[in-house]
C-alpha cells in the first residue's frame, strides 16, 4: 500500500510515523514534508512547487497520484481542506481523509461555525459577530461597560492560529478589533469578527474520526483525550502560541464530563453534519472549555490537532490505515478502535523570538545513542535536512515550532519524566521549551 501524506508539520510527522509501522505499508510520500519525514523509514519527501491550497497544487498531486499509484491520500492542514482538496481528488476518483469544501467551512468561518452551532444545539458561549467595524467596536464597550469578564475577540477566518486575541479591558479590545477589521492585519480572514463571552474553567481537546456521507447516517468516533499548553511561557503565561507540548489522556476529565461531551457536543454536531449533507468523511477536533462537569465547544478544527496528534496517536492500539478506510466506507461505527493504556507527554521546542519573529536556520544536535536510550519518539516540525537527504544530512531549523519530544509512560509522571529527560540531549542556538507541560492546565 502505498499513502500520501499533505502537510510539513509535527503533526504529518507523526501521522507518517504511525503508518511506518504497518507491514502493509510500503511507502509514504510527505508533500512537501520536513527534516523529520525525510529520515523516517518507508517516506520519502515530495518537493511541491505549487500549494496544495492551490487549483494548480492539487491538479499537480492528482498526477502524482495516479503515477505512483497511490492507494489514499491523507490531508494534514487546515488551508487545503477550506480550499476543496478533498472535493477536487473525489472528482477525479481518488480515495482522501477530510470533509469537502462545504464541510471544511466549521474552522474556515468562524461565523459560520458560531451559526451552525446555535442552529443545531451545540453548547458554546454566547457571541455576536459582525462585519462592521463600528458596530463590533460598540458592542465591545457596552461589554465592558457592564462589567462584564473578558472578551473573546475571532477573526471569522484561517488565520494561522494568530486570529483570537482574549481583551482584557475596552483598551485591548479597540487594538485587536483595529488591527483585523481596518489594518487587515490577517488579510481577509478578519474582515469579519466574532465577539464571544469569554468561558472559565479548564480547556480539552478532542479528537475524533468523523464518517458522513449525504444523505445516510454517519457516525463519530472520539480519540482519547488530550491537552494542548497554548501560553508560551510557564505557569499558563505569556502570548498564545501554535501549541507548546500537549499530554493525553487528560486526567481531569472526568467519566461525567466525557458523557455531558457525547451529549451536548458530539451528538448534535452529527446530527447537523448529517442535516446539512456534508460529505465529511476525515478527523475532526473539538477544542473544549470544561468547568464542573460541563462542556462548551470553543472551535472546530476540520483535521487532526497540532501538537495534540504527537500526544495520541502513540497511544493508539488500532491499525491506523484500517480505520482510514472504515471513514471512507461508511464501517467506522463498527470499527475496532483500541488505545493503548498509559499516558503521553509531548513538550515542544521552540526558535529563539517564538512567537513573534524567530531564529532560522541553527543547526539541531541530537546526542543519538543517549536519546534512544529513553525509548521516546521525536516529532519534526519546523527543521529541514541541510542537503535534503535523510538521517545522514544536517537537521537545521526552519520553523517557530520546531520539535516534539513524545514520551509514553505507565502513568503521567512518568511519561512526563521520560520527556523532560529525553529533550536534555537535543539542542540548538537559541532552543526553548516549557518545563511544565502536563503540570500546568494550559
Amino acid at each position: 500500500m502505498k499513502i500520501l501524506v499533505i502537510g510539513s508539520g509535527g503533526r504529518e510527522h507523526a501521522i507518517a510515523w504511525k503508518l511506518s509501522q504497518l507491514e502493509k505499508v510500503e511507502k509514504i510520500y510527505a508533500a512537501p514534508g520536513n527534516g523529520g519525514t525525510a529520515a523516517e523509514k518507508k517516506c520519502e519527501n515530495v518537493p511541491l512547487d505549487k500549494s496544495p491550497a492551490s487549483e494548480e497544487g492539487q491538479n499537480a498531486l492528482i498526477q502524482f497520484i495516479r503515477r505512483e499509484k497511490i492507494d489514499l491520500t491523507i490531508v494534514g492542514p487546515e488551508d487545503p481542506l477550506a480550499a476543496g482538496i478533498v472535493d477536487r481528488f473525489r472528482a477525479a476518483g481518488l480515495a482522501i481523509i477530510g470533509p469537502d469544501q462545504r464541510a471544511a467551512r466549521l474552522e474556515a468561518s468562524k461565523v459560520y461555525s458560531k451559526a451552525f452551532m446555535k442552529k443545531y444545539g451545540v453548547r458554546a458561549a454566547e457571541s455576536r459577530d459582525f462585519s462592521d467595524s463600528a458596530a463590533a467596536l460598540a458592542y465591545a464597550k457596552k461589554h465592558f461597560d457592564n462589567g462584564a469578564a473578558p472578551l473573546v475577540i475571532k477573526a471569522d477566518g484561517l488565520a494561522a492560529g494568530k486570529g483570537v486575541v482574549i481583551a482584557e479591558n475596552f483598551d485591548e479590545a479597540e487594538t485587536a478589533l483595529s488591527s483585523f477589521m481596518k489594518d487587515k492585519s490577517l488579510g481577509d480572514a478578519g474582515t469579519a469578527v466574532v465577539l464571544e463571552d469569554f468561558l472559565v474553567g479548564k480547556e480539552v481537546s478532542v479528537l475524533a474520526a468523523v464518517s458522513v456521507s449525504p444523505g445516510k447516517k454517519g457516525s463519530i468516533r472520539p480519540f482519547v483525550s488530550a491537552r494542548d499548553h497554548k501560553r508560551r511561557f510557564e505557569g499558563g503565561k505569556g502570548p498564545n502560541t501554535g501549541g507548546m507540548g500537549a499530554i493525553a489522556p487528560v486526567p481531569d476529565f472526568t467519566p461525567e464530563a466525557q458523557q455531558d461531551f457525547i451529549k451536548s457536543i458530539l451528538e448534535p454536531t452529527l446530527r447537523g453534519i448529517e442535516a446539512e449533507n456534508m460529505d465529511y468523511r476525515g478527523f475532526i477536533f473539538f477544542g473544549l472549555m470544561v468547568h464542573q462537569n460541563r462542556c462548551s465547544l470553543l472551535e472546530y478544527n476540520v483535521r487532526l490537532g497540532d501538537p495534540e496528534t504527537q500526544a495520541v496517536l502513540p497511544l493508539l492500539d488500532s491499525d491506523f490505515s484500517e480505520l482510514c478506510f472504515s471513514i471512507l466506507d461508511g464501517s467506522l461505527n463498527v470499527f475496532p478502535l483500541k488505545w493503548k493504556n498509559g499516558a503521553v507527554c509531548a513538550p515542544v521546542a521552540v526558535a529563539e523570538g517564538y512567537p513573534g519573529s524567530y531564529r532560522k536556520d541553527d543547526s539541531i544536535t541530537i546526542n543519538e545513542k543517549e536519546f534512544t536510550k529513553t525509548g521516546t519518539q521525536l516529532f519534526i516540525a519546523g527543521a529541514q535536512r541541510e542537503t535534503g537527504g535523510t538521517s545522514g544530512s544536517e537537521l537545521r531549523t526552519s520553523g517557530g515550532r520546531v520539535l516534539a519530544v513524545s514520551a509514553w509512560g505507565s502513568n503521567a509522571d512518568e511519561a512526563w519524566t521520560r520527556a523532560y529527560e529525553a529533550i536534555k540531549f537535543i539542542s540548538f542556538e537559541g532552543m526553548a521549551y516549557r518545563k511544565d507541560i502536563g503540570r500546568e492546565d494550559r
